[in-house]
């Protein structure tokens, strides 16, 4: 993990050689070799000297403006995202803040009881880091192990089960890479563990996690094998959790009347009938069950 001196200068590097000429307006050379952006282009887009903005790169200048940083942020065509995330680090390189990010409160029990609660909707509470902190039983039969608690879902992303059986490998990596470097507080030792993993055995998160993305976690659409009835599509939502530093709440879901909604609905039964208290209504959930199977299978 990089000094906090570097973390600018390491980021606009970064940052510039994904900016091609011609997605700022400036016509391509021929033999033109330069990835991305030179820095005098950069300097002129953000209307600073060319000087300046080298000492910037080379880590020689770190208190910039945030006027400074707006121009940089156009010139370098940040979204909101990336441009919070640079006043972020810029901050930390110029020694104002050590560590921006407030530590992590414990979660206590009437979270895991209300995860509990949506004995129909896959929930997990995740930190900063995307260590898995919390579970209900229909997420850890979803996640076959890769929802439990305990488990990274940064770590689990790179697994090679996961390559294998996901069709959006490539784009559901970046995304998770790029929300462990928005959410991440850098000298957490945790954060620098997982980066220094995968970075030792995975060359594709070492390309993934050179481009300095830093995106949140929001939404999205994953697709996930569940047993007896194979790929479906689900959706994913995640929210800050009120009163917990650094936690934030995930639920998958599935759009109604799709092969998802049918395969959750029927992984929630078969759950229900091995729960406490299944009872007298064992029976019932077991028909639905088979009725959910069978529409799952005509469905395919």
């Amino acid at each position: 993990m990089m000094k906090n001196s570097a973390l600018l200068a390491s980021y606009l590097r970064a940052r510039r050689s994904l900016v091609q000429p011609e997605d700022v307006g400036i016509p391509r050379e021929r033999n033109r070799r330069v990835d991305g952006l030179r820095r005098q282009e950069v300097a002129a887009l953000a209307d600073i000297s060319f000087d300046y903005y080298l000492r910037l790169e080379q880590g020689r200048h770190q208190q910039p403006s945030d006027q400074v940083l707006a121009s940089l942020g156009r010139a370098l065509l940040l979204d909101d995202d990336a441009q919070s995330h640079l006043y972020r680090i810029a901050r930390i390189s110029a020694g104002m803040s050590r560590a921006p990010l407030r530590p992590a409160t414990e979660l206590d029990e009437s979270m895991s009881r209300l995860l509990d609660h949506w004995s129909h909707t896959p929930a997990v509470i995740i930190d900063r880091n995307q260590d898995v902190v919390r579970a209900n039983r229909l997420a850890i039969a979803l996640g076959r192990g890769h929802l439990d608690p305990g488990n990274n879902l940064v770590l689990s992303t790179f697994e090679q089960v996961v390559r294998d059986t996901s069709p959006d490998w490539e784009y559901a990596a970046i995304e998770a890479v790029a929300a462990l470097r928005y959410h991440g507080d850098p000298f957490d030792p945790r954060l620098r563990e997982i980066v220094g993993i995968l970075s030792h055995r995975d060359a594709d998160f070492r390309r993934i996690w050179a481009r300095h993305d830093a995106r949140p976690l929001r939404s999205g659409i994953m697709r996930s094998a569940i047993d007896e009835v194979g790929m479906v599509e689900l959706r994913f939502q995640y929210f800050d959790v009120p009163g917990h530093t650094g936690h934030t709440l995930n639920t998958f879901f599935a759009e109604p009347d799709t092969r998802g909604a049918i395969a959750l609905a029927s992984l929630a039964d078969r759950l229900a009938l091995t729960s406490p208290g299944a009872g007298v209504s064992a029976g019932i959930r077991a028909t639905a069950d088979l009725r959910a199977t069978a529409d799952l299978r005509a469905a395919g």
